[in-house]
């Protein structure tokens, strides 16, 4: 079975992303810091589809807990043909409260974690003389500016950059491409909802925003990432905005 290695894959899109592969007969290595999570969202691939999955404890934003994993993933399962970069960390603030620490953390994560992962798994297809197909995950906020998200939206936009250079530099075996999401309900989103002074008025107010008026799930978002990682075959260095018309379509509220 082909390998898939899938960051950020505890919960949200990367545990979607995870079920997702599994499905269509990929052996999934899900990276993540907390092995109990990883474990969880393993056990639930298990029952229904099987397969040969394990949970591989990995600090992105650490270029050695990388490698470390790499190298597992390589001495236990097959080399990582498939990789979706979905870790990721948000903390929304007005410029004044980003601090430079806040910035650091969200460009670790976000950005150089993206760079680390991309980086070893394109050494290791390399190394073996295999192809491969990367699906980084972005957002809307690689497109658009929103107030009181200046590190988000820049690490994010950084992904652009990024995709198109290795999709140019890895072509023609391995394809890189950018997923752009709108909302999606996860965890995170969740969270910054909480943030607020009225969670559900701030859902409601997101919500309107949505030219499709709703915000997405992350299991028709991994669908997307699968879609482009596996099936759009003459794709490379692509941007796919899958965000309910917020960065295509201007909706009346």
């Amino acid at each position: 079975m082909p390998t898939a290695l899938i960051t950020g894959a505890s919960s949200g899109i990367g545990a979607e992303a995870a079920r997702a592969a599994a499905a269509r007969g990929y052996s999934v290595a899900l990276l993540g810091r907390r092995r109990s999570e990883l474990e969880s969202v393993r056990e639930s691939l298990l029952p229904v589809i099987g397969g040969d999955h394990h949970c591989v404890p990995c600090d992105v934003t650490e270029a050695s807990s990388v490698d470390s994993a790499i190298q597992k993933i390589l001495a236990e399962m097959e080399v990582p043909e498939a990789v979706i970069t979905s870790a990721g960390v948000c903390h929304p603030a007005a410029i004044a409260q980003t601090t430079p620490e806040l910035w650091d953390q969200t460009v670790a994560v976000n950005l150089t974690g993206t760079f680390l992962v991309a980086r070893s798994a394109a050494m290791a297809i390399t190394a073996a003389r295999r192809t491969g197909s990367f699906v980084l995950v972005g957002s809307e906020q690689s497109l658009i500016g929103v107030p009181n998200y200046t590190a988000y939206a820049a690490t994010k936009a950084g992904l652009v950059g990024l995709t198109r250079a290795l999709a140019a530099e890895l072509a023609p075996d391995i394809r890189v491409n950018l997923l752009c999401p709108g909302p999606v309900d996860t965890p995170m989103l969740h969270a910054e909802f909480a943030l607020t002074d009225d969670p559900d008025r701030t859902r409601a107010e997101e919500i309107r925003r949505v030219p499709l008026r709703r915000i997405a799930t992350a299991a028709e978002t991994a669908e997307a990432a699968l879609w482009l990682l596996q099936d759009a075959t003459y794709s490379t260095g692509s941007l796919l905005s899958l965000d309910g018309g917020t960065t295509g379509a201007f909706a009346a509220t």
